[in-house]
């Protein structure tokens, strides 16, 4: 399965037995964004046979950070839960304006489930194309879910320091310009404006079309390119809370590329005050 397909392809392979649909939507809700209920949303319309995955019910409930990855039992019981178990191809879409079809990607990922997809422009693509939807709330049929991995691909707070300390890994942050910079406050309470030290800057709608599909080739490897991002080191994803950190992964993954994702992010870095902090354009 290609990393990326698109509503007619999932259309005709949606009643292969080992292919599951998750519905990875995921409403941030900072301040100044709507309020959007996403189960809610799901159950009024989503693609036929997918499960409403619940990012937020992933999310370390002991980690005072927001969206942080869960530990491994967490990770298996709510797969299992959903059906999305050993032995099965998922492929992921949203409706959501930060992209977190991309952050279940990296998730699933992590705990080393690889034959995953992103359906390319989310249930916007779906309902252009002209193909149904299904209503209501869903009752999935458990299956087990193994972790074969445990962290695979993830940068934590120790890694990043030593990270900026000596450049090992180009640090590239997917934030707004006006946030990276410090020209905006953070929109979280307490955590400081501006950027890692060395960081790149590249908002990660770059990487998108205005139609919310994906760019590809030459179109997305200059949107990299245009930010300053060399594909050819070791690179190191950052935001506000590691969702569209992973945007970008997914970009570079698209490239042949493989990225890490800083789980912790700016709410993390930001809100300490060790850690070195730098405001103004990319240096």
């Amino acid at each position: 399965m290609e990393p990326l397909v698109t509503p007619e392809w999932l259309a005709a392979n949606a009643g292969a037995p080992d292919l599951r649909i998750a519905d990875a939507t995921y409403h941030v809700s900072l301040a100044g964004e709507a309020v959007r209920d996403a189960a809610a949303e799901f159950t009024t319309g989503h693609i036929p046979g997918a499960v409403f995955m619940d990012l937020a019910g992933f999310s370390d409930t002991a980690s005072p950070l927001p969206s942080t990855m869960p530990g491994p039992a967490q990770f298996a019981s709510r797969m299992g839960k959903l059906g999305l178990g050993d032995g099965t191809r998922i492929v992921l879409y949203d409706d959501a304006a930060h992209r977190t079809a991309a952050r279940a990607w990296v998730m699933l990922r992590a705990f080393g489930f690889t034959d995953v997809a992103l359906l390319d422009g989310g249930l916007g693509a779906w309902t252009a194309a002209g193909l149904p939807l299904e209503t209501g709330a869903v009752a999935p049929r458990p299956r087990h879910a193994t972790p074969r991995d445990t962290g695979a691909g993830l940068r934590d707070l120790t890694q990043m320091r030593a990270i900026v300390a000596d450049g090992s890994e180009q640090v590239v942050d997917a934030r707004s310009a006006a946030r990276f910079t410090g020209d905006e406050a953070d929109p979280r309470p307490g955590i400081a404006p501006g950027h890692m030290p060395g960081a790149r800057n590249l908002p990660y709608g770059r990487l998108l079309n205005p139609d919310g599909t994906w760019k590809r080739g030459d179109a997305l490897a200059a949107a990299f390119a245009d930010a300053g991002v060399d594909l050819d080191r070791q690179l190191a994803m950052t935001c506000g809370s590691g969702i569209t950190a992973s945007v970008l992964a997914f970009g570079a993954h698209l490239l042949g590329r493989e990225a890490a994702v800083y789980d912790g992010s700016w709410t993390e870095w930001g809100g300490l005050a060790d850690t070195p902090k730098a405001t103004g354009a990319a240096a």
